[in-house]
């Protein structure tokens, strides 16, 4: 009877507050903030490459931001988007504002693709979404972002499939290849 009563309760506590959350099976389970502050689901790219790049105005790196365009304009026509999240993670290389990061990205780059609301994307209060990048994912591919302009490449299913080191370029081989070949 004891045990009846406890399955029960169980049950009954299951019902009532729902089941756990289920661990993110892609990059499609997110919703992050644009720069504008409206609320993104992810889901919105579902079949779609993305190119996922953690970023920041005031770096060595930053210069990448036309390079991106480029590969964006390049290629989204045949389902390449990239996704801008910058951080100030680094060197505090990004110091602005949502509202001047976007200024700055169109008036300097010309940026059309989507870019999201800055926040920190390592150490232990990073954003889920690079959480789920940098740790729940192929174990070649975690660890800790190390720099501005990371990038993630993500299959048509939301499946992480490359990673590459701020040093290397968005148009440089590798990239540009991995791109076309998840684009097929």
């Amino acid at each position: 009877m004891k045990n009846i009563y406890l399955f029960s309760l169980v049950l009954l506590l299951i019902t009532q507050f729902g089941r756990a959350a289920a661990a993110p099976a892609s990059v499609y389970d997110f919703q992050v903030e644009a720069l504008t502050g409206k609320s993104v689901a992810l889901k919105t790219y579902s079949g779609k490459v993305l190119l996922i790049v953690n970023t920041a105005s005031r770096c060595g790196f930053t210069p990448q931001y036309q390079e991106l365009q480029s590969l964006y304009d390049t290629y989204k026509s045949k389902g390449l988007v990239v996704l801008g999240f910058p951080s100030n993670d680094f060197g505090g290389q990004e110091p602005g504002s949502n509202t001047e990061i976007a200024s700055f990205c169109q008036k300097n780059f010309g940026v059309t693709f989507p870019m999201f609301s800055k926040g920190p994307v390592s150490g232990p209060g990073k954003q889920p979404i690079f959480k789920y990048l940098t740790e729940a994912v192929e174990p070649g591919l975690q660890g800790e972002v190390s720099w501005n302009f990371e990038k993630f490449l993500v299959d048509k299913k939301g499946k992480l499939i490359a990673r590459y080191r701020s040093s290397v370029g968005p148009k440089s081989p590798p990239v540009v290849e991995a791109v076309e070949k998840a684009l097929k």
